[in-house]
């Protein structure tokens, strides 16, 4: 039996950036995934393939919805399905491949299969032909999270189908029904909306992105309907029954009562849930808090003595940064070393467009915690960059401590929002104060402009707007 000093399971954004780490740090390192292709998830059938279709479909419906605006005379293009698809599949190659260079280039041993724990610091490997067993001195669970599966809609890959397969259709749904109105159903919504889909999201909560600032959902929201998606909020899918048509999918509303939806395609995308399932959790001695996860300590300690856990195992967001700040933290910690992650500091994005970003507290949030803000906001139509690029619609709102200016959370709708939250990322990891970022001079034109603008606006000095 091999033995490493660290053993990875779970080669996901949280898996192999531990490992890396890990190796840096001078450790024999070993990690174990059963995909064919490094990256978990999120670089096979999650963050990364559903961009590159983000990408495209925003491409396609500006050139066929706003490029005259731009003086830019052409015809209605067609769409390339099969083609859109290949270019989405080459990212992902390109990048999963480049992980895997990566191990290389750190000395990291890669074991493909299935690892299960089997007591002690032993690691079973499920492979195609047999098993294999390698001892780790100290083993990270890394396997991340699965599509939640609602029980009286057991998904079948054909019609009632999760994310994974929303990202591979070979055609265009005529009418798309989404279940769930987060990140994932909005932004796959999005895509086949501007394919050409018909799509319905219903939602059991009043507003979409119930996590959002609340002013902010709203504003998304009214951008959503305007664009074609069909909103059905305060509602609940109470049921589904395949036809040979497609699928008739019946909906309880809290104010229009039950109604019938005849689809094509319905996509659940209710959330995801740890990968916990026949993983030997239970003979290694790892314990599982009351909503499923895997309980760890300020360490990633778990309960068994030597192993850790990380990412969509534990509490917080399932978000592929978050773990892998909890990967090299991890591997720091089991060096001995003193391994961080500010949780106050994530930012959470949704990539519709426009985009939604959001970093530390909402202003409903601090107020439930009874925390004295100030708040100052400042809207893309008075931004130039933003008037050049046709893309005015959205704000950016900073809130402040009242006493102490210290900011406490930043939310962003507009273009590029994505790219743009990370200075109040970095600005909050540094306990600026909504006057530090008002004084810091930032380049003109540029939609970071906003972010200034919005913090001069919470002592109520903005200059535009």
């Amino acid at each position: 039996m091999k033995t490493f000093d660290y053993v990875v399971i779970g080669g996901g954004p949280g898996g192999y950036v531990s490992a890396i780490r890990a190796a840096q740090l001078g450790m024999k390192v070993a990690l174990i995934e059963k995909r064919p292709t490094l990256g978990g998830t999120c670089l096979n059938v999650g963050c990364i393939p559903s961009k590159a279709l983000l990408e495209s479909s925003e491409m396609f419906h500006a050139v066929n919805h706003k490029i005259e605006d731009w003086g830019i005379g052409a015809a209605r293009v067609s769409l390339d399905l099969k083609q859109m698809m290949a270019n989405k599949e080459r990212v992902v190659s390109e990048i999963t491949e480049g992980v895997d260079l990566l191990l290389k280039k750190n000395k990291i041993t890669r074991v493909k299969g299935r690892g299960r724990l089997k007591g002690g610091q032993v690691v079973e490997i499920e492979r195609e032909k047999g098993t294999v067993e390698i001892e780790g001195k100290q083993i990270v669970l890394a396997m991340g999270s699965v599509p939640v599966e609602l029980p009286f809609l057991p998904f079948d890959g054909e019609k009632i189908i999760s994310s994974t397969e929303a990202l591979c259709l070979d055609a265009v749904p005529e009418h798309l029904v989404v279940v769930g109105a987060g990140a994932i159903g909005l932004e796959l919504g999005s895509v086949w909306n501007r394919l050409g889909s018909k799509v319905t999201v219903v939602e059991v909560f009043p507003r979409v992105a119930i996590f959002a600032d609340k002013m902010l959902s709203k504003m998304l929201e009214k951008l959503l309907k305007a664009q074609g998606l069909e909103l059905m909020l305060s509602s609940k899918v109470t049921g589904a029954t395949v036809t040979d048509g497609g699928i008739d999918v019946a909906v309880t509303a809290e104010k229009d009562g039950d109604t019938t939806l005849s689809c094509d395609k319905l996509l659940v995308a209710v959330g995801r849930k740890p990968y916990t399932d026949d993983c030997g959790l239970d003979a290694a001695g790892v314990e599982l808090d009351e909503s499923g996860r895997v309980s760890v300590d300020g360490e990633w300690r778990t309960t068994a003595d030597g192993i850790y856990a990380i990412g969509d195992l534990i509490e917080g967001p399932m978000l592929a940064h978050k773990a892998e700040d909890e990967g090299m933290a991890v591997a720091e910690c089991a060096a001995r070393m003193a391994g961080h992650v500010n949780y106050d500091v994530i930012p959470n994005v949704i990539y519709t467009w426009p985009e939604l970003a959001q970093v530390g507290l909402t202003e409903e949030e601090a107020k439930e915690k009874k925390i004295p803000v100030k708040v100052g906001r400042n809207y893309f139509k008075a931004n130039g960059r933003a008037k050049s690029l046709g893309e005015e619609e959205g704000l950016v709102k900073v809130i402040a401590h009242k006493e102490t200016d210290q900011i406490l959370g930043v939310h962003i709708l507009g273009p590029r929002a994505s790219d743009m939250i990370a200075e109040a990322a970095v600005a909050m990891e540094f306990s600026a104060s909504a006057e530090d970022v008002a004084r810091t001079c930032h380049a003109h034109p540029t939609l970071a402009e906003t972010i200034k603008e919005a913090a001069l606006a919470v002592d109520r000095r903005a200059i535009h707007g």
